[in-house]
């Protein structure tokens, strides 16, 4: 049977787990709706969506994150970002964790990760909660019937959170752990009820898989043109920068809203599903994201609802203000069916500089695409963190460091060659503040980017007329239709030119501060285009 209660003995006692109580492979998305109901995980909400909450965890714990370190990835691992855990840890680990499973029921669901057959990975993902099933279904992409009749994991996640590791016997830092080990091709997920971590644990294979194969793995959103799927543009950004909102343009179709792959065919979209925030998430500026959230089995995570009505209130942030919403992309009207596209013809790097220092949109080099790639820059801003008092940069490693195994000097160059070899255009676009820092001038006119965006990804703006920023040395237009001018000269927003001035240096100092721990391992072109 692919559908429904099977003996856990017929295809998990391979795995060292028998014991088990019910095991349910591959439901669809009515009975996992029904299971949750049944065992008390979640609500019910309007039109049949499942609003559950995550407990202490509204989020991902990266300190709780580790590789082991075996012969085998020992000199290929970013040590530096990816904490190890000692092999006879892990297998302690997992001894642990199998006893303590015996006699509860799982759920079994046997998923694609990527849209292209040829790079794909086979992925079991065996989850204590019936809603991580729904959740993980919703974000990976689902085998036909055919397919899952001759299914063969290639690797499998444990996903347990009533399990809480022991430090000092399992070599973690906390009762929760996630633990990858590329030899036995297993992750181990214990003591935390946040969906995105099998999700992100995905991600983080393929991140580390995909590069031996020449395909470059990137945390960004991707769409195309409706006419012309060879016509496809991806967006590298950091939470809060307009990744999401941005990519959802309704005159293109969506490939995908947060992970691709960039191989010899082209881009493909690595899940099957959104994972989208809703914390002030309105029917007026992001209708279809909105619509989804009374659709039959989203999961809704950590929003407060009334409990009569149902009612979800997206401004509420006393659980958290990283209340989700995981959905098909189906939901999505304009989503490709696909999850495929051509080689990008643009390149958008998104920023929210909170300093009003960047200008609202400027085209990179390649090199200089390769230094902002590895930048990573966006800024917190006051008010975000207890003891943020003024703007703070935030530098995250190709967009993504979190889920990073290699170098990110890997990325980089995969990057810069892809670029050069596909001739795409390179932007670098500013979300966030004009006229000043944040406190003191305006957030970035919504208005103004997609006017600045539609005109990059028409090809009409590689026709303006283009100045050098003096401080960071890309080009940035004069004038473009539908957008005033003065918003391309940052310095001209502010009251006092001077401040400006000084803030502007102040940032390019934090850009190179950053940017040393990768001097040793660039080219000297990409040297040469970092500052100026």
């Amino acid at each position: 049977m692919t559908n429904g209660r099977v003996n856990p003995t017929q295809r998990l006692k391979d795995q060292g787990m028998n014991g088990l109580g019910q095991v349910y492979y591959n439901l669809l998305e009515p009975d996992l709706v029904s299971h949750a109901l049944r065992r008390n995980e979640g609500t019910l909400g309007e039109g049949g969506a499942l609003l559950v909450e995550t407990g202490v965890h509204t989020g991902r714990s990266p300190k709780d994150k580790f590789v082991v370190r075996i012969p085998s990835v020992e000199d290929s691992i970013w040590w530096e970002n990816n904490a190890p855990m000692t092999p006879d840890a892990f297998e302690r680990l997992h001894a642990d964790m199998r006893e303590h499973m015996k006699g509860r029921d799982y759920f079994v669901q046997d998923l694609y990760a990527g849209a292209d057959p040829e790079h794909r990975l086979d992925v079991r993902v065996i989850a204590e909660l019936a809603w991580h099933g729904l959740f993980i279904r919703h974000l990976l992409r689902r085998p036909d019937a055919e397919e899952l009749a001759r299914f063969a994991p290639e690797y499998t996640i444990i996903n347990c959170p009533s399990f809480i590791a022991d430090p000092e016997r399992h070599g973690c830092n906390s009762g929760t752990v996630v633990a990858l080990n590329f030899d036995a091709k297993l992750i181990l997920i214990g003591g935390t009820a946040y969906a995105g971590e099998n999700k992100k644990s995905v991600f983080t294979l393929l991140n580390y898989l995909l590069p031996d194969k020449g395909v470059m793995p990137m945390h960004c959103s991707a769409n195309h043109a409706a006419d012309d799927p060879e016509d496809t543009a991806v967006f590298f950004g950091l939470s809060g920068t307009g990744k999401t909102t941005l990519s959802a343009d309704p005159d293109r179709v969506l490939i995908g809203d947060d992970e691709h792959g960039w191989s010899d065919r082209g881009i493909f979209n690595f899940e099957g599903g959104c994972y989208a925030k809703t914390i002030n998430l309105s029917a007026e500026a992001e209708p279809e994201i909105f619509a989804t959230t009374s659709q039959f089995a989203t999961v809704i995570e950590n929003m407060v609802f009334d409990h009569h009505t149902k009612d979800l209130d997206f401004e509420d942030d006393s659980l958290t203000a990283n209340m989700r919403c995981a959905y098909p992309l189906g939901y999505i009207s304009n989503a490709s069916e696909s999850g495929l596209g051509g080689h990008p013809r643009n390149i958008i790097m998104l920023t929210c500089d909170a300093f009003g220092v960047l200008p609202p949109i400027a085209r990179l080099t390649p090199a200089q695409a390769m230094y902002h790639f590895l930048s990573g820059f966006t800024s917190k801003v006051a008010g975000t963190e207890r003891g943020v008092t003024e703007p703070e940069p935030t530098f995250s490693t190709c967009f993504g460091a979190p889920f990073m195994p290699r170098r990110p000097e890997v990325y980089g160059k995969m990057l810069q060659q892809k670029i050069a070899k596909h001739d795409a255009t390179c932007w670098l676009v500013n979300t966030g503040w004009t006229g000043g820092a944040y406190g003191t001038g305006s957030r970035m006119p919504i208005s103004a980017t997609r006017a600045l965006l539609t005109a990059a990804l028409d090809g009409s703006l590689e026709g303006a007329e283009f100045r050098r920023d003096e401080n960071f040395g890309f080009e940035v237009p004069v004038t473009v239709a539908d957008v005033p001018e003065v918003l391309l000269d940052p310095r001209r927003t502010w009251d006092d030119p001077e401040s400006y001035d000084r803030q502007a240096a102040k940032l390019v100092r934090m850009f190179a501060d950053n940017f040393a721990q990768y001097v040793p391992f660039i080219d000297a072109d990409v040297k040469a285009a970092a500052i100026g």
